[in-house]
């Protein structure tokens, strides 16, 4: 198959649909791209729109309609040409020298064209109209049903990704433009419109396929495939193809599974597929595919013993440990060139697991195929979030071709362990008084599409998840004693030892989070010179915050966090960012800790969040411009395959565990040891059994005592380290600041250097 890409620069046009008369703005325009970034590079908005306040000034342009044009050569005609348009923001009419060829509604799914009658030999112009989203969606339909858990616009009528009309962890920037490649395919006589291969059992696998091209009876079409995961594990098979679609079943002999990282290889087969007509090679494309098992086994509720909420993969119980994932940038043209940087940062700190949270767009290839050999499990949410959709005729069917486009788009990689309905959307209609089990789109609409085509993976409605039962026994998500089996635990966001997170009877916390300052060198990135200091009724914070409507609680929330770990907030810029730092730092460590050493009814945690998709104060560990907080470094350590760590004080002691994430037991040498004295609280050997949580000993210790206690083991020469921070706050800043210099000394000479 050739391909030839249409990317470059553009002609682009846009004018305000009212009032009839408004200018018309004619500029260059990137492809990928958006017209916001374009406009900002032609002098139409500011610079930097993320500096200070500038992203407002895109509201200016949400009633514009936009034309892109461009002209391309063709030398001579063929057959099975298609336009491909890999993402368009959002409503588009497309049209091929001035033929209109077709309409789409979804910036988040493909969409492509057949353009041989339309194309011709030499010069092509190719033009796409975007419509003004605001406009097209106003006169829409509002039902009670739909308001009753409406937050804010969101923008539900249309099939975008929602964190564009502002969120919490994004700003408003209600994008339009063509944000992934332009492209034209000139595919073969016969080619693969689907393939997908599944695993029977260990040795038996099956190639499913559907080929598409010039009509043919088939008597003489064959399907080779050829594949090998490394030097050994080879397979080879070549069989008939009696017709058009269908399945056949090789062999891989003592194939190799593939694990999540901690947990073995994470090993895939790379495959060359072939069509032969008449014994002539006529099409070959290569195709990954990993050799694993995976069940998700679950109960509606629980108390904390008598239930589960656990991943099985290849008969072996996962213990989850890893970050939402989030947008890469507000606009997301510019997310393929993030990919690299941040797919690095998910490696490094160690993630087995990553959830593709529902207000994001579906990310590209690259980012699949980079955790199917990282061996880092995938989440994925339909893009859907916390607000219930329209539940008509129109949107159902917008919402079913999308869900179809992306499994068979998405499904042969080994990495996806769960397809999950939205996000709080079950929770936003309990909240409401409504049973979730009426949502349509989840319980019809997309069950039937994975279903249909993806019925080896489990598929889960919402997260968390309310089933009918536990709605009619009064089971309410996010408040504190759940008896939910999975649980996002966000709350009153107080002590991050309150009793809301230390009582939660749930087994999986696939949302949980805490806010930390990025650095002062970023912040003078993003906030304006007079706005730096102070942040109290600072109208930058705020909308940096990330909060639309100038409320200053997500800004105030931090200060609180820091008053309730210090005991006061330091009046220094340096100080206060740093105390910020800190809190998250600790409460990241707890959270994921807390679930670690509560094995066997603990089962995972999807932490929130990595990487920032825009300069903000927030919970991210990273901010956007990859400036890592100390809470990234206390993650490294915490969710490593093999970590000691401590349990909470009780019966005058605090307990020391081994945590062996592995399937391979460990055997070592322990010292607990005060981080500031040097003294040695204990001295031992230990025995951790194989993916399981062992104790260790118990430390003598007291609750008015504060102190950092500091674990250093061997393992066969493999040294490691962790700590633990003992007695309640208020904690002496300077004392901190004295652990750090000891035993973070390369943080700290970072960030002091920075300022």
């Amino acid at each position: 198959m050739k391909t030839v890409s249409l990317n470059g620069v553009w002609d682009l046009t846009g004018k305000a649909v009212l009032p009839a008369d408004s200018e018309v703005i004619s500029i260059k325009g990137n492809v990928p791209g958006c017209a916001q970034l374009d406009l900002a590079e032609n002098g139409y908005l500011p610079k930097d729109l993320f500096m200070g306040e500038n992203i407002r000034e895109t509201e200016k342009f949400e009633d514009y309609d936009w034309w892109y044009e461009r002209t391309f050569e063709v030398e001579d005609i063929a057959k099975n040409v298609f336009l491909v348009f890999e993402g368009v923001d959002c409503l588009a009419e497309y049209y091929l020298n001035d033929v209109k060829i077709g309409e789409s509604d979804n910036m988040l799914i493909p969409v492509e064209f057949k353009v041989d009658d339309y194309i011709k030999v030499g010069q092509n112009t190719l033009k796409v109209h975007i419509r003004s989203e605001i406009e097209e969606t106003y006169n829409k339909e509002f039902t009670l049903k739909y308001l009753s858990t409406a937050r804010h616009e969101y923008g539900r009528h249309t099939r975008r990704a929602l964190h564009t009309y502002g969120w919490d962890i994004m700003p408003r920037a209600l994008t339009a433009g063509l944000w992934r490649d332009v492209k034209l395919e000139y595919r073969d006589d016969l080619y693969f419109s689907q393939v997908y291969v599944i695993m029977r059992n260990k040795d038996v696998h099956r190639l499913y396929y559907e080929i598409s091209g010039d009509r043919c009876d088939f008597k003489d079409v064959e399907i080779e495939i050829e594949g090998s995961c490394g030097e050994d594990s080879r397979m080879y098979r070549r069989e008939k193809c009696p017709m058009r679609a269908g399945f056949f079943q090789f062999l891989i002999e003592n194939p190799k599974l593939w694990f999540p990282y901690g947990y073995g290889e994470a090993n895939v087969y790379d495959y060359t597929l072939r069509i032969y007509s008449e014994g002539r090679l006529v099409h070959s494309e290569e195709f990954t595919y990993g050799i694993r098992d995976v069940k998700l086994e679950r109960t509606d509720t629980t108390d904390g013993i008598n239930g589960k909420f656990r991943f099985l993969v290849n008969g072996v119980e996962i213990m989850c440990k890893g970050s939402n994932w989030v947008p890469l940038d507000a606009f997301h043209c510019r997310d393929a060139e993030r990919y690299d940087e941040a797919l690095a940062l998910v490696k490094d700190v160690g993630c087995n697991i990553l959830r593709c949270w529902g207000g994001n767009v579906y990310e590209d290839t690259k980012f699949y195929d980079f955790c199917d050999r990282n061996g880092v499990m995938i989440w994925q949410d339909f893009s859907m979030a916390c607000a219930l959709p329209p539940e008509n005729k129109e949107y159902a069917e917008m919402m079913e071709k999308e869900a179809v486009s992306v499994i068979k788009k998405l499904r042969r990689h080994p990495s996806i362990i769960l397809w999950s309905g939205d996000n709080e959307i079950d929770a936003a209609m309990v909240n409401a008084g409504i049973n979730p089990s009426s949502n349509s789109i989840t319980r019809e609409v997309l069950k039937r599409c994975v279903e249909t085509h993806d019925f080896f993976r489990p598929y889960l409605a919402s997260s968390p998840y309310i089933s009918e039962d536990a709605f009619n026994k009064g089971v309410k998500s996010q408040v504190t004693g759940t008896s939910m089996s999975e649980e996002h635990l966000w709350g009153p966001r107080d002590y991050y030892k309150s009793d809301f997170y230390k009582t939660s009877r749930a087994h999986f916390v696939s949302e949980t989070g805490y806010h930390g300052c990025p650095s002062m060198k970023s912040i003078k990135k993003f906030i304006t010179p007079d706005k730096v200091w102070p942040y109290q009724d600072n109208s930058e914070w705020i909308l940096h915050s990330s909060d639309q409507r100038g409320n200053p609680d997500r800004v105030m929330l931090m200060e609180k966090q820091v008053r309730q770990l210090f005991g006061t907030v330091p009046t220094d810029p340096v100080e206060y960012i740093l105390a910020s730092q800190i809190s998250q730092a600790e409460a990241k460590k707890y959270f994921i800790e807390r679930i670690r050493v509560g094995r066997p009814y603990k089962t995972g945690i999807i932490w929130w969040n990595l990487l920032d998709g825009w300069p903000q104060m927030s919970d991210a560990v990273v901010d956007y411009y990859f400036e890592k907080k100390l809470a990234y470094d206390y993650i490294k350590y915490s969710q490593a395959p093999f970590a000691i760590c401590a349990g909470e004080i009780n019966s005058w002691a605090l307990p020391i565990y081994a945590c062996n994430d592995t399937l391979e037991k460990k055997k070592g040498t322990v010292e607990v040891v005060d981080a500031l004295t040097d003294e040695v609280l204990y001295s031992g050997e230990f025995d951790a059994t194989e993916n399981a949580t062992t104790l260790i000993t118990r430390v003598p210790v007291y609750y008015s005592e504060q102190r950092f206690l500091v674990f250093k083991w061997d393992i066969d020469g493999e040294k490691g380290f962790n700590h633990y921070l003992c007695g309640y706050p208020a904690i002496s800043l300077e004392m901190y600041k004295e652990f750090l210099q000891k035993h973070f000394s390369s943080f700290m000479e970072n960030y002091y250097s920075e300022v």
